[in-house]
């Protein structure tokens, strides 16, 4: 099983069809595959060979789809790297992961500086943007077109192909490290349900390509065959527009996504018919938005997908039959064909039907381990099985609901965040004495970050300013939206701060401990 089969697949099947569609620009299958081998050849004379690491700081476009097949063609690992970071926190990641190339689009330029400087391991950076290259860096178009196509690699199977980093409990990301067999055992177990993509359909890429969730889906599309339509990130005009014009068959959204696509005035006049199956996934949507959507896009299937970056990334899935019944709309779906799925106790131990424990998976899915994180590496993988860190329970036929997080961690807009890392952000500022990060409800993003804080004697502080030392060390998505200046946090006997009291107040007339 190796990542780069489809393409050879597609060129001998399809080679004129649309692999990629991206503004004005459409390339081929044939295109596409001899762009990849030439690319490849590129970073083989620039000293890549196997399992070195190669690095991608961009927004959404046809290069990236280039950059995912040309790296394991030319036997490197992918580092896709989250366009929302901080400098310090991209510059970690690729100093973490000893990253030797960075491509870099026009967006990010400005950074390139900063990052080469913090990560020294990077020796080359590649400019993939559409003007000429800035001194210093070599041009994506000029590699491609100066070098001959080269063999693939053949890695495959249980070689590393990616590494995806994700927050940390301990306030650092973690390098999540999945194989060919991985991605590939993921995707073609999702779409063995017939609830993923449609076959040689076109997949919409508006959520960030950086992203797994996003990745899971074109690895499907690679192996189904098809067209990817790639847009550089979500607006509501840009989706509806590109649905319309390029008669998108499928999408992956975050609910926040699909709320703004079918409220935003901007779409109104858009005809989205054409869409069949619409994915969605990191937290539950609610009845309300679900209703509006499946009136906005009749046409479409919905399916929930619910997993973790280390589950590559599928675990259960909620089928569009699902969403018919009232009674599993809050579910999680059952487990997915390549994923087996128990509730366990703090044993281990399997507990009863409806009795909340911890999730854990087990199949060909399950990532490899942590990058340079053995300890770590095994206290998730005990005894084989993913421990998700969610809490939930399975009913008498199966479904997975999810009820807490066992794990400090919220989802905000799709996207996950550590409390760790905002509170070693926030207790960096010297009006803060101390500081308790929680996740509340919230109608737009599901849950926001919240940010209690005790002020240090003789300091006086404001949230605006809190948010913006924040914003100097971490993602803005990170950042607190909210902040309660208080005297004292709720404590235990051992001095633990009590972070079930504080979200009591928030979550205690929801119906969900969690989004």
């Amino acid at each position: 099983m190796r990542l780069t089969q489809a393409l050879d697949r597609a060129v001998q099947q399809t080679p004129d069809l649309a692999a990629t569609v991206f503004g004005d620009r459409t390339r081929s299958w044939a295109q596409c595959r001899d762009r990849v081998a030439r690319f490849a050849g590129a970073l083989r004379a620039l000293g890549i060979g196997a399992g070195d690491r190669v690095a991608m700081l961009a927004l959404n476009r046809d290069d990236y789809h280039e950059f995912q097949l040309a790296v394991p063609w030319s036997g490197g690992v992918g580092v896709p790297v989250n366009t929302r970071w901080s400098v310090e926190e991209i510059a970690f990641s690729l100093a973490d992961s000893g990253t030797r190339i960075l491509l870099v689009d026009d967006t990010f330029l400005d950074r390139v500086a900063a990052v080469r400087e913090r990560a020294p391991s990077v020796e080359t950076v590649i400019h993939c943007g559409d003007g000429p290259a800035p001194e210093g860096l070599l041009s994506y178009e000029e590699l491609i077109a100066g070098h001959d196509p080269v063999p693939d690699a053949g890695r495959g199977g249980d070689d590393l192909a990616a590494i995806y980093y994700t927050g940390g409990t301990t306030g650092r990301p973690k390098g999540v490290m999945l194989t060919h067999a991985n991605l590939l055992s993921s995707a073609l177990g999702t779409s063995a349900t017939g609830h993923f993509l449609v076959p040689r359909g076109r997949l919409l890429h508006a959520a960030p390509m950086f992203h797994l969730a996003d990745g899971a889906a074109w690895v499907a599309r690679n192996v189904l065959g098809g067209t990817h339509v790639i847009v550089p990130g979500f607006t509501p005009a840009g989706v509806a527009t590109a649905i319309a014009e390029h008669q998108v068959t499928d999408a992956l959204l975050v609910p926040t996504m699909v709320q703004m696509l079918v409220d935003s005035p901007d779409t109104a006049d858009h005809d989205l018919s054409s869409l069949r199956r619409l994915l969605y996934g990191a937290s539950p949507i609610s009845e309300a938005v679900l209703e509006r959507a499946a009136k906005r896009l009749p046409a479409a299937e919905f399916t929930q997908l619910y997993g973790m970056t280390e589950l590559s990334p599928v675990c259960t899935i909620l089928t569009p039959d699902d969403h018919g019944q009232d009674g599993l709309r809050r579910s999680a779906g059952r487990a997915a064909p390549h994923s087996t799925v128990r509730i366990v106790d703090e044993n281990d131990e399997d507990v009863p039907v409806r009795t909340v424990g911890e999730i854990v998976s087990r199949g060909p899915h399950v990532m490899l381990g942590y990058w340079n994180r053995p300890e770590e590496t095994t206290a998730a993988l005990r005894g084989g099985w993913m421990h998700t860190g969610d809490g939930g329970y399975l009913d008498e036929n199966g479904y997975l609901f999810v009820v807490d997080r066992i794990k400090d961690m919220i989802v905000s807009g799709g996207e996950n965040v550590y409390s760790a890392e905002v509170e070693n952000a926030l207790a960096r500022h010297p009006a803060v004495a101390s500081c308790a990060v929680i996740g509340v409800p919230d109608e737009q993003w599901g849950e926001r970050v919240h940010a209690v804080v005790v002020t240090a004697s003789g300091h006086e502080v404001t949230a605006d300013e809190l948010r913006e030392h924040c914003r100097e060390l971490i993602a803005g998505y990170k950042c607190p939206r909210s902040v309660e200046l208080v005297d004292a946090l709720p404590m235990s006997g051992a001095g633990k701060i009590l972070k079930r009291e504080l979200r009591a107040t928030y979550w205690e007339s929801t119906d969900r401990g969690v989004s």
